[in-house]
């Protein structure tokens, strides 16, 4: 069968020897023609995941960094407790608890917003209860 009779076929034609197309079987699928994502695609789950492991590895590296260059040792005291330290050990700590600090007013904050929601929603679907 010629590329004639292919296309008389794919069109629901007559061959070139005047009779019915033949159809040789089920249509395959054509693999020349692969679809790759584009630019716009979304990144993937594991792409963040690689991505926060890059930059946490790049924070330690830079943490080593400050501690091996600030190893003087210092006095620290609070609230009556007295105790020496290296100076980066000491900076860490207080860096560490207002992290904690932060974390701890941004979890308020949540919690406040999830009970207000939370409301909300029992308000809409019963309609009786003033939020």
């Amino acid at each position: 069968m010629s590329t004639h009779d292919d296309a008389a076929m794919a069109q629901g034609g007559q061959g070139l020897q005047g009779g019915p197309a033949q159809h040789r079987g089920p249509q395959r699928p054509d693999y020349t023609q692969q679809q790759y994502p584009t630019a716009s695609s979304r990144p993937t789950r594991t792409a963040a995941v690689w991505a926060a492991v890059a930059v946490g590895l790049v924070v330690l590296v830079l943490l080593i960094v400050f501690f091996v260059q600030n190893q003087d040792m210092v006095t620290v005291r609070f609230f009556g407790l007295e105790g020496s330290l290296a100076l980066g050990t000491t900076l860490f700590i207080a860096a560490v608890g207002g992290g904690v600090l932060v974390a701890l007013a941004g979890g308020a904050r949540i919690l406040q917003l999830r009970i207000l929601n939370h409301r909300r929603q029992r308000s809409i679907t019963e309609p009786g209860v003033q939020p």
